[in-house]
C-alpha cells in the first residue's frame, strides 16, 4: 500500500475490516481542561460507526469512569464500549489507594502512574519546548509525585499496586523513566498484578531498546502512540521506518497501537487508527498482525470480553 496516494476503495476495504473489532486504550477525548476536538460521546459514536469494540478515555486530570458509565447506560446502541481509567497525578491526590479503588469499583480498566506530574516528565519538560495547553494563572504547576524515598518505592506506591492487583484492572507506565518502570514493574509482578502496559516508550520516558526488551520479558505490552508516527499528526516526532523498529523489537504479539488522539488541531482518533494501519500494511505485516496490535492485544489488556 502506497502511503504517498489516497487508498483505493478495495484498501479503505481492508482497513475498515482490519479494525474491525478495534480497541484504542488510550485516547484524549474530552471534556477536559485541555482543549479537544471531541468529547466521549462524539468519540462513541465515530467509532461505533466502523465497529470498534472499545476505547479507553485518558485524562491527565480526573478519572473519566463515570462518564464512561452514563455513555455505556444510556446508548447501549452503540457498538464501541467507552471506558476510562485514572492518572495518577496531582489532581487526583497522586498514589490515592482510595481514588484506585473507586476507579475499579466503577470499572476503570487502567491506572496510569504519573505523566505530568511524573518527576521525570517535568525534568523532561524543562527542555523539551512543551507547555500544558491548559496551564493558566488559575491551576497550579504541576508538583512532582515520587515513586522512591531512600532509593526505596514509597509505601503508597506499594499499596498502590496492591489494590490494582486485588482488582484486576491494568497498570500503565505512564510518563516515569523506562528506568523506573523496570523497577514498578518487577515489583507489580511480585505482588501480583497480571496487566501491564509500557506507555509509549519512543517518547519522553528515555527508554533503550535494552529496557524495552526487559519490560517485555515481564508480560508487558508495549504501547506505541500513533500520535508520534503519523504523516498529518502535529505530534509527528518519529518516521514509519522506526515505527517498524519499534514493533519488530518485541514483536506484533506484544505491541499495541493506541492513537494518542483527541487533541485539537490534529488528527482524530479515527484518521489515526486508519494511517496507521495503511502504514504498517506498506510495513509488510500481515492483516493478521495487524489485526493484533489494534484490537487483540488491547482487548485482553484491559480484560474486554
Amino acid at each position: 500500500m502506497a502511503l504517498d496516494q489516497p487508498a483505493t476503495s478495495e484498501e479503505q476495504a481492508r482497513i475498515r475490516e482490519i479494525l474491525t473489532g478495534a480497541v484504542d486504550p488510550h485516547v484524549h477525548s474530552g471534556p477536559s481542561i485541555a482543549p479537544r476536538a471531541l468529547d466521549h460521546i462524539e468519540l462513541a459514536h465515530m467509532l461505533s460507526e466502523v465497529g470498534f469494540a472499545a476505547a479507553v478515555t485518558k485524562d491527565h486530570d480526573y478519572s473519566g469512569v463515570m462518564c464512561a458509565r452514563m455513555i455505556r447506560d444510556h446508548h447501549p446502541e452503540l457498538k464501541t464500549k467507552i471506558f476510562s481509567g485514572i492518572v495518577l497525578n496531582n489532581v487526583v491526590g497522586g498514589f490515592n489507594p482510595y481514588a484506585v479503588e473507586h476507579t475499579a469499583a466503577m470499572d476503570g480498566r487502567i491506572v496510569w502512574l504519573p505523566t505530568l506530574a511524573a518527576e521525570n516528565h517535568l525534568e523532561w519538560e524543562k527542555n523539551s519546548g512543551w507547555v500544558h495547553p491548559a496551564s493558566t494563572q488559575k491551576i497550579r504547576p504541576a508538583a512532582p509525585v515520587p515513586l522512591f524515598e531512600n532509593d526505596r518505592l514509597r509505601p503508597e506506591v506499594l499499596d498502590v499496586l496492591d489494590v490494582i492487583a486485588a482488582t484486576g484492572m491494568a497498570l500503565a507506565s505512564g510518563h516515569i523513566h523506562a528506568r523506573e518502570t523496570r523497577i514498578v514493574f518487577a515489583e507489580a509482578r511480585r505482588r501480583g498484578v497480571e496487566r501491564l502496559i509500557f506507555t509509549h516508550p519512543e517518547d519522553i520516558v528515555g527508554a533503550s531498546e535494552e529496557d524495552t526488551l526487559a519490560i517485555a520479558e515481564m508480560g508487558a505490552y508495549v504501547e506505541h502512540s500513533l500520535a508520534f508516527f503519523l504523516e498529518g499528526s502535529k505530534f509527528r516526532n518519529r518516521s514509519y521506518e522506526e515505527l517498524k523498529a519499534f514493533i519488530d523489537l518485541v514483536g506484533p504479539e506484544r505491541t499495541i497501537l493506541c492513537s494518542d488522539l483527541g487533541q485539537t488541531g490534529t488528527l482524530n482518533p479515527l484518521e489515526g487508527f486508519e494511517r496507521g494501519v495503511a502504514a504498517c500494511l506498506a510495513q509488510g505485516y500481515s492483516d493478521a498482525q495487524i489485526h493484533a496490535m489494534v484490537a487483540s492485544n488491547a482487548a485482553d489488556v484491559i480484560g474486554l470480553g
